[in-house]
């Protein structure tokens, strides 16, 4: 249970989806799944500025540290397959910050435009700020990544700036986009 804390792809195809996604807390056994999609994007696209997909012992280090910080871990399911995952991590380690999350989402390409990303996202809005939290960043990897800014923006994220050129990959250079999504009204 959720605790309270203290490039292009030469395989790109669309699996039909007969239901709708039904979303749940991650369990050990989809940490290969997990693998697999975070996978296709760091070997194929810059959406991920990490170069080398990370093997299974450490997609699970990183699920484990998520789990013992209290913070959800997601994963949705289309007809009994793993079709995304989507988590949050503090936004920075001070403790000024204790209030806002960065959220993390992939969703399994041959799964695109099936509701996953939505179904993942409001669940993980709706724990997180039933948690406390106040604001959620997305760190969007790539200006010409159009498709998850305006994923962002239809859940209510709005622009909050660009850095730009501080990823390289892909033999070329590569811009973050910030958008950030109040999760409470302001008190006060």
């Amino acid at each position: 249970s959720i605790r309270r804390p203290t490039g292009s792809s030469a395989m790109w195809w669309t699996l039909p989806a007969a239901s709708e996604p039904v979303v749940r807390e991650c369990r050990d056994q989809d940490v290969p799944a997990i693998a697999a999609i975070y996978r296709h994007y760091v070997e194929h696209h810059s959406v991920s500025f990490e170069i080398d997909p990370p093997d299974e012992a450490e997609i699970a280090r990183r699920r484990a540290s998520v789990l013992q910080q209290g913070l959800p871990y997601l994963v949705a399911e289309l007809d009994g397959c793993v079709a995304g995952y989507a988590y949050v991590v503090p936004y920075r380690p001070r403790k000024a910050y204790q209030f806002t999350v960065e959220h993390s989402i992939y969703v399994d390409h041959r799964y695109a435009r099936h509701g996953v990303g939505k179904a993942l996202m409001d669940r993980l809005i709706g724990i997180c700020g039933s948690l406390g939290f106040r604001q959620m960043i997305a760190v969007i990897g790539g200006s010409d990544n159009v498709a998850s800014i305006r994923f962002h923006a239809a859940l209510g994220f709005e622009h909050s700036g660009t850095l730009r050129s501080v990823g390289h990959k892909f033999d070329r250079w590569h811009d973050s986009v910030l958008m950030q999504r109040p999760l409470r009204p302001p008190a006060g």
